[in-house]
């Protein structure tokens, strides 16, 4: 059994960790297969958003704590980090396209971190939010201490991870978390109608907001305004904004190519 399952129609590439025994925990065959697979969409053209998510009843536990204390593997926990954590943050971030996070189910430690790093986290009303870090003596890694203040506050956050307190979908969306949490009704229709609009949408627009979203975190003012200032020269040369603007002057919806 693949331990992802990854398919791509109408510009949206989904990929799958089934691992759902596990609950969609990271070993190094999985990991390594996220990294391969987020690189061949990112530079797939006919991609033009990307959905992660997980099979069963979790969207990702984290690093599976098996391969950790298997006396035959000889994995060590630096290296986990390193090679197989970091690079998918990385690759989130960097990768110009719109990312969705569809949130099944439990998110817990890398898992729960994985999905903050993306651009929209979507999930079901069931689905959970645990930095379990605290439980086994460890410390929030794949990003957490990075996205989990910025999103919700340094205090908030800071008790999430001591505590290893479950948040639930509803809460974490009220708390600034996450983008929308939806009914178990809903859900499969929303998370499909977002990726839609998202792949629908102009392309490079959307990721050079991201790459300016990703300088902000560090610049003062006078440099992000910078930043704005080149990245919109840039985005005004594309074809998309074009065919924006003549859509606008004809009083008509655009057809974005993602050009």
């Amino acid at each position: 059994m693949e331990p992802i399952l990854y398919s791509v129609q109408d510009a949206i590439a989904t990929i799958t960790i089934n691992r759902a025994d596990s609950f969609n925990s990271f070993n190094k065959e999985t990991a390594l297969m996220m990294q391969d697979l987020l690189k061949q969409f990112e530079n797939e053209p006919k991609v033009r958003c990307i959905i992660i998510t997980g099979n069963g009843k979790a969207f990702c536990a984290g690093q599976d704590i098996k391969e950790l204390t298997d006396p035959e593997t000889t994995v060590d926990l630096s290296a986990i980090v390193a090679d197989h954590f970091n690079p998918i943050i990385e690759l989130i971030r960097e990768i110009e396209k719109p990312i969705v996070a569809a949130v099944n189910g439990v998110a817990a430690g890398a898992g729960a971190n994985i999905a903050l790093a993306c651009d929209v986290v979507i999930a079901h009303e069931s689905a959970s939010f645990i930095q379990a870090f605290s439980k086994i003596g460890l410390i929030p890694d794949s990003g957490g201490t990075f996205f989990l203040p910025r999103l919700i506050g340094f205090q908030k956050a800071s008790a999430l991870m001591m505590l290893g307190d479950k948040v639930m979908a509803k809460e974490a969306e009220q708390m600034g978390m996450i983008y929308k949490a939806v009914s178990a009704e809903a859900y499969q229709g929303e998370v499909k109608r977002i990726a839609t609009k998202l792949a629908a949408l102009p392309t490079k627009g959307l990721g050079y907001t991201k790459r300016a979203l990703n300088k902000s975190l560090f610049n003062e003012l006078s440099k992000q305004l910078a930043i704005e200032e080149q990245l919109q020269t840039t985005a005004s040369m594309t074809t998309d904004y074009q065919e924006g603007i003549q859509a606008f002057i004809e009083k008509r919806k655009p057809e974005f190519t993602g050009e």
